[in-house]
């Protein structure tokens, strides 16, 4: 893990555009030591986002930054405005999209890292 800081300006970092979201790392793998991975994720005004899926080992926390985003949480959606904050269970299926006519962002932290590995194979880098 480094030990130097870690000072981003706003909208910095490694950014995947996967379909209609956008992950941008901030923070992960060798940075980290793997014991974290921070990003953030924005969804297209009504477009969905990478569909219900759950993470055996792992539990991610998401503060809506901008907008309102909708959450998967178990079997019930829950329309999150900016400030809200969402700790996801390890084994919990969850999802979010945004459902609104605005922009939609989430800061993100998943616990442990190792999260960020395939993003650049699947966003076709």
């Amino acid at each position: 893990m480094t030990s130097e800081p870690i000072i981003l300006p706003p909208g910095a970092g490694r950014a995947y555009e996967i379909g209609p979201m956008r992950g941008v790392f901030k923070a992960d793998g060798a940075e980290t030591d793997d014991r974290y991975c921070v990003s953030e994720w924005s969804v297209e005004p009504g477009a969905s986002g990478p569909g219900p899926h759950h993470h055996d080992e792992n539990v991610e926390l998401f503060l809506v930054t901008e907008g309102t985003m909708a959450f998967l949480v178990g079997e019930e959606w829950v329309d999150a405005p900016a400030g809200t904050f969402l700790r996801i269970p390890a084994g919990m299926t969850h999802d979010f999209a945004n459902r609104t006519e605005a922009p939609a962002r989430a800061f993100n932290v998943f616990i442990p890292g190792g999260f960020e590995a395939p993003f650049a194979s699947w966003a076709g880098d």
